[in-house]
């Protein structure tokens, strides 16, 4: 019989060491009490297992999207021209220098552990969901197809921000590892997209829908797919928002970013202007969609007057996750393949659109329409760079500028001096390495290229 652990996620294998103490402590005796956290794997076969499961698997993603200060938001963020890095440890400063070291260990483990974790959590809930629940409920049904879309968006994530060269392991029931062989960028982006296909095959709701339809076409996008990306989310209203809850009530539930960038002396700051090539996010007076303040805030490395993102003022700031501004977003860039000057103009007619109508107040309209391909790719990344600031979209599009529209990487990601390491300079990585410890697994021999 295996056991399961719930003190820091919902279920979690356990050795037999514990699993022999456990059977131990049962007895006649009224004063032995069992350990309270441990479930044996009977437990988990009916309903109430299954959603046990899936809530904590659930839980497992927004940790490792938004939960921590070392999560996909804010790691992803740091190597883009987002967020800078207000600490003295190298694993984090590293990341902001784009000088990745596979046996740095501590943030970067924290970054690829909580996605395996995620990935492979989810997983196991919905095989145990599936086993467990009828598949003619409706509301079974858009549960399934939402923890699918969550698997999805995982897998994604990799191949937004590693290598090439992930492996994707999974575990037997009984708990024997399966090594997964090494993945290109492609073939993860591939996987997430069959991923989102069965989402959406199994939602009846228009919410679970629409958050399948955004993540398919996110994986498309990836690909270099605009058309297909653009058809998979022409139903989305723009009004549409998917998002993913933090509490006060446990660290594991509290903002990430919040703890990362908001309070004194923490380990992030936001960016502007980051390194040559960062776009200026901090403008005077704040743009609606980049809510920040000057501050006295200082950071872990003593840096004085880091500036404040507003974005997420508390440790219960919610976050999205995928919304309808990111559908239109993704059917201009789909139009911009057209590069004629009536798709650029078709374009900047639709930025200006969610401009008067994606906050309460309209946002001023750009000025003009533009007059080259360059400059019309210029204007809609800078667009999606604002509209989806601190969402963990940023470092997946810069990789984008470089591997779809052949920007050299230089002129993308922030060169030249580091603002919050004097003397040292930017380096040339565009994605994270994979961590030392994956070589545990026979089939990997590190990262297949360090490509875009």
């Amino acid at each position: 019989m295996s056991f399961y652990s719930t003190a820091r996620r919902a279920l979690r294998p356990v050795g037999t060491l514990a699993a022999a103490f456990t059977l131990a402590s049962c007895s006649n005796d009224i004063l032995n009490v069992g350990t309270p956290d441990v479930l044996s794997s009977d437990v988990l076969g009916g309903p109430l297992g299954a959603t046990t499961l899936r809530n904590g698997a659930q839980q497992d993603f927004v940790v490792g999207f938004s939960g921590t200060q070392d999560g996909f938001l804010v790691s992803t963020g740091n190597m883009s021209d987002e967020i800078q890095t207000s600490d003295t440890f190298a694993d984090r400063y590293f990341t902001d220098g784009r000088k990745q070291n596979e046996v740095l260990g501590g943030a970067t483990n924290t970054l690829y552990n909580g996605l395996h974790l995620a990935r492979t959590g989810l997983t196991a809930a919905i095989q145990a969901w599936t086993k467990a629940k009828s598949a003619t409920n409706t509301t079974v049904r858009d549960s399934l197809s939402e923890m699918y879309s969550l698997r999805g968006y995982a897998e994604d994530f990799f191949a937004e921000a590693y290598c090439s060269g992930v492996p994707f392991s999974s575990t037997t029931a009984d708990g024997t590892p399966v090594y997964g062989q090494p993945l290109t960028t492609a073939q993860m982006l591939a996987i997430s997209s069959a991923t989102f296909d069965t989402a959406n095959s199994l939602a009846t709701g228009v919410s679970v829908k629409s958050l399948a339809a955004i993540g398919k076409a996110r994986a498309l996008l990836n690909l270099g797919q605009f058309a297909q990306a653009a058809a998979a989310v022409s139903g989305v209203a723009t009004n549409y928002k998917y998002t993913v809850f933090h509490s006060i009530a446990t660290t594991r539930q509290q903002n990430g970013l919040f703890n990362a960038a908001f309070q004194a002396n923490s380990r992030y700051t936001v960016g502007t202007k980051e390194g040559v090539n960062g776009l200026d996010f901090l403008t005077t007076p704040a743009d609606p969609r980049v809510p920040w303040s000057p501050s006295t805030r200082t950071g872990f490395n003593a840096d004085p007057n880091l500036p404040l993102e507003l974005k997420y003022p508390a440790q219960n700031s919610n976050v999205v996750l995928a919304d309808g501004i990111e559908a239109r977003l993704i059917e201009a860039e789909a139009r911009l393949q057209g590069a004629a000057q009536a798709d650029r103009d078709a374009v900047f007619a639709s930025l200006n659109a969610l401009r008067a109508t994606g906050f309460a107040t309209a946002i001023a309209p750009l000025a003009a329409s533009p007059q080259t391909q360059d400059a019309a790719v210029d204007m809609l990344f800078k667009e999606r760079a604002f509209w989806m600031w601190l969402t963990g979209h940023r470092m997946g599009d810069m990789r984008r500028l470089v591997r779809q529209y052949k920007r050299d990487q230089a002129t993308v990601f922030p060169v030249g001096v580091m603002p919050l390491r004097k003397g040292e300079s930017f380096g040339s990585d565009v994605n994270f390495v994979v961590p030392f410890t994956e070589r545990n697994n026979p089939n990997f021999n590190g990262c297949i290229d360090r490509n875009p």
